[in-house]
């Protein structure tokens, strides 16, 4: 057992000998489709609402930092990003239409975990989001109330390009482990309108 306990310290010592870190900077922007499975019917008193998602892609941006430590052709890669997106909703009440957007401000905190082949790279690993803003009610009523996770987890998958080992290039997807839970608390029946929605991601870095 001792002979075991030197060998991991021994190995877990000689890590940084061995491996390269590198910190970068890093923006870029996403794009998302939200929907839902069909059309949701809320009803408040006499007043019925229908809730849509707009049937079109969904822009946002991020940006922030990561740390890459790199050994014998493998790294890991921690990143902190600021990313902001905004949904675009239509809703319906009698004759009239109206389309509702809701920006979403969050912390991304992907642990990407990777292969290096030359320049290029394969990389995948789970990833946190925190939200920290509280987005605006759906529909502006006293008896309607957006609800959301403030954490949620996913991960992130793609293909990356260092260039002159300087500039970093990366296009990934990204995908859920569970919904994001955008609800509406309905006379106390809560609707999810969709999940945590999946989006394509592409950044340019530079590494230090």
């Amino acid at each position: 057992m001792k002979k075991f306990v030197l060998i991991v310290l021994s190995v877990l010592l000689a890590i940084p000998a061995f491996s390269q870190v590198n910190f970068g900077l890093k923006a870029g922007a996403s794009t998302t489709n939200v929907k839902m499975e069909d059309v949701k019917t809320l009803t408040s008193g006499e007043s019925e609402y229908l809730v849509n998602a707009i049937k079109s892609a969904n822009y946002g941006f991020h940006a922030g930092a990561f740390l890459r430590i790199s050994m014998a052709g493998f790294y890991i890669q921690p990143e902190l990003l600021f990313a902001s997106r905004t949904d675009e909703y239509k809703i319906v009440e009698g004759v009239e239409s109206e389309i509702v957007k809701q920006q979403f401000n969050r912390l991304d905190l992907p642990v990407m975990l990777g292969a290096k082949f030359g320049p290029v790279r394969l990389n995948a690993g789970p990833a946190a989001r925190l939200l920290i803003n509280s987005p605006k009610d759906l529909i502006d009523d006293a008896d309607f109330k957006a609800m959301y996770n403030d954490l949620t987890f996913g991960y992130q998958a793609g293909i990356g390009f260092d260039i002159f080992k300087k500039l970093v290039v990366d296009l990934r997807y990204e995908g859920s482990l569970q919904k994001y839970q955008t609800k509406i608390d309905a006379g106390g029946e809560k609707v999810s309108l969709d999940d945590r929605p999946n989006a394509f991601l592409l950044s340019v870095g530079i590494m230090f």
